[in-house]
């Protein structure tokens, strides 16, 4: 095969690619779909695709489930991270989906857990858009194929935002999902001007960490706030990059990320849960490290600060609420054969233990559950006031009562350097010599 022959074959191959773009984005995957799903039912049987979502609302996770169809979330970044989260709101049944990407499927993102081999040359936004509308067709996809970086696209970006959702309303939650610095100042600034809350994520050049962080303007750290050791030391991210050299990506690494994600955006959505303002992820010790980053009074971003001196005076505004007192929840005995009735289990040092309480305050046997070791000395010390008080006790009837107690809570929180000896195990000294003991032994 000559040269020549390998060029046409090049050229009918962009020329295939070229016509199956113009197809797909022309045709509507929604028309092999039998039909849509008006309203999300409870009912259990194996037609309906959100009966094990809608358990969630019966368990008393959530108020309302359905609810879910009422958000719009916008996922700029449709990769490895971007395109597994669209596919876990989209089988959550999110109510609209608007997805930002500007790059093109590749045969070197197979390695994913979401593209297919048959849609590389597309752009990731468009293969997104059909994969997902065949797994939900309930969900609106709305995607972009734009850079949010490029000063002609960031109004285009920021017009989407406010009038994005359901009913031409701004959007309720922005994913950033993009693996460069500048693409999540390009975010920052856009959520900072509008007020607008958001998740940033990542993972690692080594594909073994990664993080997500829940930004509210105003009332926690900005990406601008916290910037990157990188951006810190003033070092451009684009000369770190090496010719032949490439990040390392784990398919398992981007679905953990991906996962803590989409959980935390539900939970902020639906109203459940604790939302993690950050959560890391180390895949190499299966460590988690959580924490709240206080934005930065000295920000660069100006919206930043205003947003700051807003929270500040909503603070000063908001009357302090005391704390009530919850009644306790009565324990309900129900009756049967056996006579068994709930009670409370835990160590609770009190009269019907020690009756004495002039002599456990001169023990120092105040009991601190703050700690397990100085709770195990405590739970000693009351064990040998017990035991010096059994002559003074009137409600136990009779000192083995005490002894059993005792020796039930040492045996519980026994220390390391007692031993506990029983005296029916113990050899006790006779007058036999050895010869009587041969003696005895030849008889058995």
């Amino acid at each position: 095969m000559s040269l020549e022959d390998v060029e046409n074959i090049k050229k009918h191959i962009e020329h295939f690619k070229k016509t199956l773009m113009e197809l797909t984005e022309t045709q509507s995957p929604k028309e092999s779909v039998e039909h849509k799903i008006r309203e999300m039912s409870a009912e259990v049987v194996d037609s309906n695709p959100y009966s094990r979502l809608m358990a969630l609302q019966r368990m008393g996770i959530v108020k309302n489930y359905e609810d879910i169809r009422k958000f719009t979330v916008v996922i700029v970044g449709v990769g490895g991270v971007g395109s597994v989260t669209a596919e876990m709101l989209t089988r959550c049944g999110i109510g609209k989906l608007i997805l930002f990407d500007y790059d093109k499927v590749e045969l070197a993102n197979m390695n994913r857990l979401f593209y297919q081999p048959a849609q590389a040359g597309l752009s990731k936004v468009t293969a997104a858009s059909m994969t997902l509308t065949r797994i939900n067709p309930d969900v609106k996809i709305e995607t972009y194929n734009t850079n949010i970086t490029l000063t002609t696209q960031f109004e285009e970006f920021l017009r989407v935002l406010q009038t994005g959702g359901i009913s031409g309303n701004r959007v309720d939650l922005v994913l950033s999902c993009v693996d460069n610095y500048e693409a999540r100042m390009t975010i920052n600034t856009a959520c900072n001007e509008l007020a607008l809350e958001w998740f940033e994520s990542g993972v690692s050049e080594n594909a073994v960490c990664g993080h997500i962080q829940y930004i509210v303007p105003g009332e926690s750290a900005c990406f601008a706030c916290a910037p990157p050791l990188v951006v810190a030391s003033e070092i451009d991210e684009k000369t770190l990059k090496k010719d032949g050299v490439c990040a390392a990506s784990l398919p398992t690494t981007m679905g953990v990320v991906a996962g803590l994600l989409v959980q935390n955006t539900l939970k902020k959505l639906l109203h459940f849960g604790t939302i993690s303002w950050y959560l890391g992820y180390n895949a190499l010790a299966d460590f988690f490290p959580s924490m709240m980053i206080k934005p930065n009074p000295n920000c660069t971003d100006s919206f930043c600060l205003k947003r700051q001196e807003e929270f500040k005076n909503r603070v000063i505004e908001e009357p302090v609420c005391k704390n009530e007192e919850l009644p306790e929840d009565k324990v309900i005995h129900k009756d049967n054969e056996w006579g068994i009735s709930l009670a409370d289990d835990s160590i609770v040092v009190n009269q019907s233990i020690v009756t004495d309480k002039s002599t456990v305050a001169d023990n120092s046997t105040a009991v601190l559950l703050d700690n397990s070791s100085e709770l195990n000395n405590t739970i000693e010390l009351v064990s040998t006031s017990i035991t010096k008080n059994v002559s003074k006790n009137t409600s136990i009837k009779n000192e083995e009562e005490y002894l059993s107690l005792n020796d039930g809570l040492e045996f519980a929180y026994s220390s390391a350097d007692k031993t506990a000896t029983n005296e029916e195990t113990l050899v006790k000294d006779t007058d036999l010599t050895v010869d009587d003991l041969r003696a005895q032994m030849a008889l058995l």
